[in-house]
Order: C-alpha cells, then sequence, then structure tokens
C-alpha cells in the first residue's frame, strides 16, 4: 500500500509513524448507517399506513359521507383536546421531515465516503437479479421520490401550484378524484412510475437496514424476505391500484 505523505525519516530508522492514512470523519460511518437504517425504516412504516387509508377511496359512502373523508379528520383531529386541531399531525409532518433531512445527509455522505475509499476504482461484478438493479438505483430512485414528495404535497395537501381546480381543503375523496382524472393522464403516469421506483427503494433499502440493525442472522433471515420483498410488492400494488382504478373511472363520482 501506498501511504501519501509518509514520515521518510521514521521509515528509513525502521519506525512506524502513527499518522492516520485518512482523516477521521466527525460523524462515524456506522452511525451515519444506523441513521439511515432507521429513517428509512419510519418511511416504510409511514408508506404502508398511508396506502392502507388511500384504500378507503373504495369504500362505498355512508348517508354521504366517504370514509376516506372521515379518516382525514379523524389524522386531524388526534389527541383533542391535549392537543389542538391538526397538531398531532404537524408534529408528524415535522418528524417525517426530520428523518427525510437525515436521510437525504446520510444518503450523500456514505455516497461520497464511498467514492473516496474506491478511487478510480468501480464497484463491478454485481450478483445480478433485483437486488443488484435496485443498488444501482439507488440514488436515481431516491431523486424520484423526493420530486414525487414535492409533488404529492403541493397537489393533495396544500392544493398549491400544481393543484386541481376542484381541490378543496379536507374533502380528501373528491380531490383523489380530481387529481387523477382521466383527463390527468400524466399525474396518473407519474404517480404509477414513482410507485415502481418505490419498489426498488424499499426493496434495497429494507434489506440493508435488516442488514445495519443486525437483524440478519439465521432466524431473522426469513423476516427480512418478508420485510424485503413482500412488503414493498403489497405497498406498490397497493398505491397503484388506486389512481389507474381512478383514471379508469372505476370510482363513482364526487361526493359532494
Amino acid at each position: 500500500m501506498t501511504v501519501k505523505n509518509a514520515d521518510r525519516e521514521a521509515i528509513r530508522h525502521g519506525k512506524i509513524t502513527e499518522a492516520p492514512l485518512r482523516e477521521r470523519p466527525s460523524f462515524p460511518t456506522w452511525a451515519v448507517k444506523l441513521t439511515m437504517a432507521i429513517t428509512g425504516l419510519i418511511f416504510g412504516l409511514f408508506v404502508l399506513g398511508h396506502m392502507v387509508g388511500n384504500l378507503k377511496i373504495f369504500m362505498p359512502l355512508n348517508h354521504g359521507v366517504a370514509p376516506i373523508d372521515e379518516y382525514g379528520e379523524w389524522l386531524r383531529t388526534i389527541g383533542e383536546p391535549l392537543f389542538p386541531r391538526e397538531g398531532f399531525l404537524w408534529i408528524v409532518r415535522i418528524v417525517l421531515l426530520a428523518c427525510l433531512a437525515l436521510h437525504i445527509w446520510g444518503a450523500f455522505t456514505l455516497r461520497a465516503r464511498s467514492a473516496r475509499s474506491r478511487g478510480k476504482f468501480k464497484r463491478t461484478n454485481l450478483m445480478g437479479g433485483w437486488q443488484s438493479t435496485a443498488t444501482r438505483a439507488m440514488l436515481a430512485t431516491g431523486v424520484i421520490l423526493l420530486l414525487f414528495i414535492i409533488f404529492h404535497l403541493l397537489d393533495l395537501t396544500f392544493g398549491e401550484v400544481v393543484a386541481s381546480d376542484e381541490f378543496v381543503h379536507g374533502a380528501v375523496r373528491d380531490n383523489l378524484l380530481a387529481t387523477f382524472a382521466p383527463e390527468r393522464w400524466f399525474v396518473t403516469l407519474f404517480y404509477v412510475l414513482a410507485m415502481v421506483a418505490l419498489a426498488l427503494h424499499l426493496t434495497h433499502g429494507i434489506y440493508l437496514a435488516v442488514s445495519d440493525l443486525g437483524w440478519l442472522g439465521e432466524r431473522g433471515r426469513g423476516w427480512m424476505v418478508l420485510l424485503a420483498y413482500v412488503l414493498p410488492f403489497i405497498v406498490v400494488v397497493g398505491n397503484i391500484v388506486m389512481p389507474i382504478a381512478i383514471a379508469l373511472g372505476w370510482v363513482p363520482e364526487f361526493s359532494r
């Protein structure tokens, strides 16, 4: 191994220099990986719960009230009167935003350290298959998902910029019907493509998280397969069914 800036006098006299080969990072790599694993699993649980809530779009109206609207109202009133209206919901949003910032920071930090360690040598001869494809696509799928999150919030949470003219705060069912209307096919297409990116990202992300958290022993291998393959498949299929069904007119028209 070639050591840059070696202490030549120490080498000449048979002494070993104590200078490190590279500068010690201010934040250990294991801690960055742990941060990525925890925040990634939080996002995984969130998208699972979000999918279950979205599927309420298929439930019939109850005396003119959509179950998915009742679900949305429940989210806004969690913790009352201990918390003000939407107080708990904003706590969840802030936690998710913090997790997003930490996850992005961790991703670019690990990528930069990996590039410095490899130098001019690139990673080759991966095993192939779904995991290798997901590995190569992690940065690309991450960027796609970040753009999707921004679009999704503007379209269905704040009703700004790209939202349909039919947007009404609190009318979850009607807003979904408006944003995935047949004439807005590009929104449906973007949503589906984002879900494919989510499948790739979740598969490899959960696999790494389980490994980094030390859950990848023989006894936990079955759980790893369940988490890394079955769970993303269920989440993605559940999320894709909704916009496609609305775009094809399989969900009844507006409730108001």
